[in-house]
């Protein structure tokens, strides 16, 4: 590890973090910090068809709940912290804001003949490539022979044009801290657009410039990014710029071996759909051909590079009763999974810190400091890694089960307040709420869990007329024995009428009474109960069921399932 450190995570404000953008930005935080030196944040928002405010705001929010913060970059206000800065002068950090710098050094490449301007269309270029595939070769974009300079720069003055940098005829060698030495041939590499026609830098361009300008030492990225780097190092040996050491970390994939991408939403939605449709849902085709237009509709069904917008596909999900992979980090924080333990588990995927528990397992349970102290990128494997949800949520639950119950609730608050403000106020005051969210600590995987649909504690979030009654459960609990569970309700119900106090302590002493008195085992009295009142034998204890509902709905409830099945 060096002495001191410069990384950087520089994402492309077009949706949510991905989950492996996260994971870039988490190594490249552990790196510098370990190393004592700086961690900063750039926003490549130089794609203006497909950047966004919005977006950038979002990548910011998603870094800042996992707890990866920065030392440098956009400043981000937070309810715990105050983010970014620009203490040594290196921004702005918004590639849209640094034209002026971009522009110096285009002037200063075309003077030294190190970039020359180009003026094919998009049409001319494209010909180009067909007659390439047709004779069978990698098509490479050269100045031809016989290039007139004076006359190419006389020309961009009117014509529409980009500017290409002149790549060397020579070898381009990159040392890798995880893949070592590569070779990349001259064939393979072309004079590349540096500045496109609306004057806007490309990506390799900026990213050199910024590295160079921002002291950037480390470069820390996917491995989808190594044939970028020859590029990158010919322009940075062309411009006397340093080369920061280069790490290109694995890829992640879904455990089937394909790659884990935003798509895969689409994908999951379209499967759906396609398999609803077959089964003649006229009117749901309607309603989405009214929604996004015949012809769209039909083009994404068919096409499987085509996307949704996000908040299409979030309805059509709806619609559709589908939960959505997680990909990115909004996703995962939506369904419920803790920011420390996401961190823990993404530094797992292509990375471990080599040390062994105990019992001779290697350790995979660390925080963040943990991480800031352990990180050595030598660890970083070359292979790719799998993206295991169910070991995710084997994390996750073990987190909540080791957490103290004050902690969950505050965790299990923040959430509701953010995703499902109506389950706090379907369970009234405070009280019932902390009752709740204690008796479903033990049971819940993720914070989603206590109100998730069928899930442990839908039971109190449902109006008594939305409550739906198991039929087995019916039949085996409240219609046989004798007494049947439909007779042994009637008497608790007066029972739990009577009560001084109706709390959890003083409702289980009751029944526990009640079951001492008839000389039958607690199930006879527990399980009647929770179908009554949860519409299933499986509900939390059950005085904190009762205590949780409250008297009044409790009886209700009785009442109702009495009326129902007697």
């Amino acid at each position: 590890m060096p002495n001191t450190a410069v990384t950087r995570f520089a994402p492309s404000p077009t949706g949510h973090l991905h989950v492996g953008g996260a994971r870039t930005a988490l190594f490249n935080w552990a790196l510098a910090r370990r190393a004592g030196g700086r961690f900063l944040l750039r926003v490549e928002d130089t794609d203006r068809a497909r950047s966004s405010e919005e977006a950038s705001r979002g990548i910011l929010e998603d870094l800042a709940w996992l707890g990866i913060d920065w030392d440098e970059g956009p400043v981000w206000q937070g309810a715990e912290a105050k983010l970014g800065g620009d203490p040594r002068g290196v921004g702005p950090f918004f590639q849209s804001q640094r034209l002026a710098q971009y522009e110096a050094v285009w002037d200063q490449m075309l003077d030294a003949d190190l970039a020359y301007p180009a003026f094919e269309t998009p049409e001319d270029l494209e010909a180009r490539r067909r007659e390439a595939r047709h004779a069978k070769q990698a098509f490479r974009y050269h100045r031809a022979a016989g290039f007139d300079r004076a006359r190419a720069l006389d020309r961009m003055r009117e014509e529409p044009h980009v500017l290409r940098f002149r790549m060397p005829e020579e070898p381009i060698h990159v040392v890798d801290v995880v893949l070592g030495e590569i070779a990349f041939s001259e064939e393979l590499l072309d004079d590349f657009i540096v500045r496109k026609r609306d004057g806007f830098p490309t990506y390799h361009f900026a990213v050199v410039v910024d590295d160079e300008r921002m002291g950037v030492t480390h470069v820390l990225r996917g491995q989808e990014h190594l044939n970028n780097t020859p590029r990158h190092v010919a322009l940075q040996r062309a411009l006397g710029f340093r080369k920061p050491v280069y790490l290109h970390v694995p890829l992640i994939f879904n455990p089937d071996g394909s790659k884990m991408s935003k798509r895969d939403k689409d994908k999951a939605a379209r499967e759906a759909l396609r398999e609803t449709l077959a089964g003649g849902a006229d009117a749901l085709r309607s309603e989405l051909e009214g929604a996004l237009g015949r012809e769209r509709l039909e083009h994404w069904l068919r096409d499987k590079r085509s996307q949704l917008e996000p908040e299409e596909l979030g309805g059509l999900a709806t619609r559709l009763g589908l939960e959505l992979p997680s990909i990115e980090v909004e996703d995962f924080r939506r369904a419920g999974i803790l920011p420390e333990v996401l961190c823990n588990f993404i530094a797992l995927l292509g990375w471990n810190p080599g040390i062994k528990e105990s019992d001779g397992r290697d350790l995979e349970r660390f925080d963040r400091e943990f991480l800031s102290s352990h990180f050595d990128p030598v660890r970083i494997g070359k292979s790719n890694a799998r993206f295991d949800r169910e070991k995710l949520e084997a994390f996750n639950q073990d987190a909540i089960a080791g957490m103290p119950t004050e902690q969950f609730v505050e965790h299990w608050y923040d959430w509701c307040l953010r995703y499902d403000p109506d389950a706090l106020a379907a369970l009234g005051d405070d009280e019932r709420r902390s009752r709740f969210v204690a008796a479903m600590q033990i049971r819940s995987k993720t914070l989603a869990d206590p109100t998730r649909r069928n899930g442990p504690g839908a039971f109190a979030l449902l109006a008594d007329d939305q409550l739906e009654f198991d039929t087995a459960a019916v039949e085996k609990i409240l219609r046989r024995g004798d007494p049947n569970g439909l007779e042994r309700l009637r008497e608790l119900e007066g029972i739990l009428r009577g009560l001084p106090r109706f709390e959890p302590e003083t409702i289980e002493a009751a029944v526990r009474s009640y079951c001492e008195e008839r000389g039958v085992g607690l199930g006879k009295a527990a399980q009647p109960l929770r179908v009554a009142l949860a519409g299933r034998a499986v509900s939390p204890p059950l005085g904190d069921t009762l205590a949780i509902l409250g008297r009044d709905t409790a009886l209700r409830r009785i009442d109702r399932c009495l009326e129902r099945f007697s």
